[in-house]
């Protein structure tokens, strides 16, 4: 079986990230899982350059396949906000109830054709012969009127899906891994690990 070492301390990324790689002979495991503790200075100016710092930083520590990505919603309306920011975003402690509160009290009167927003997803892994294979995706959706469901983390509850008609903290973790940013991005980072995966 195939270690992969996930540059998160984030366990429903983790959870999501394992559930995808059901089918393969891998085993997915968290930096604290692995006994990894790194400083990782998240100093790119794009989510793909995050997600390759953060990968790199951590194959220092391991001869495993280090996986990581960086992630955030970005919204039209806000210019860009809080996109690489998303984790930071009003502080690092600040909970994603009152982030997402905000930014529902500063679009109040904002009509649905100006709502328009999307989920990004950078993913880069590293192997342990220094390649560096990179992915990403993107789930397009609104921003919503109101906090809604219990199925999802950070700004899902906000995030509305014209297609399901709901939120994507809502819908079902299966229907969120088809549509998501992060469910793109790793189907094919999938398919580029299955070329270097045996077995």
């Amino acid at each position: 079986m195939t270690e992969i070492v996930f540059a998160t301390g984030n366990p429903g990324k983790a959870r999501e990230v394992a559930m995808m790689f059901a089918d393969m002979d891998v085993c997915v495991k968290t930096l604290n899982e692995a006994g990894i503790e790194a400083e990782i200075v998240e100093n790119g100016s794009t989510f793909m350059e995050n997600a390759c710092i953060k990968a790199e930083t951590i194959a220092r520590y391991t001869d495993k396949i280090v996986l990581a990505d960086d992630s955030g919603l970005v919204i039209d309306y806000l210019n860009g906000e809080p996109g690489i920011y998303s984790a930071r975003y009003m502080g690092e402690d600040t909970s994603y109830d009152i982030k997402n509160r905000n930014i529902l009290d500063r679009m109040e009167d904002v009509p649905d054709d100006q709502r328009s927003a999307r989920f990004v997803c950078a993913m880069a892994a590293v192997m342990p012969d220094g390649e560096v294979i990179k992915t990403e995706g993107v789930m397009e959706g609104r921003i919503g009127h109101e906090i809604a469901g219990k199925n999802g983390f950070g700004y899902d509850p906000i995030f509305f899906l014209p297609e399901f008609e709901q939120s994507s903290a809502q819908i079902t973790p299966e229907e969120k891994n088809e549509v998501s940013h992060r469910g793109k991005a790793l189907r094919l980072m999938q398919e580029e690990l299955r070329k270097r995966i045996r077995g």
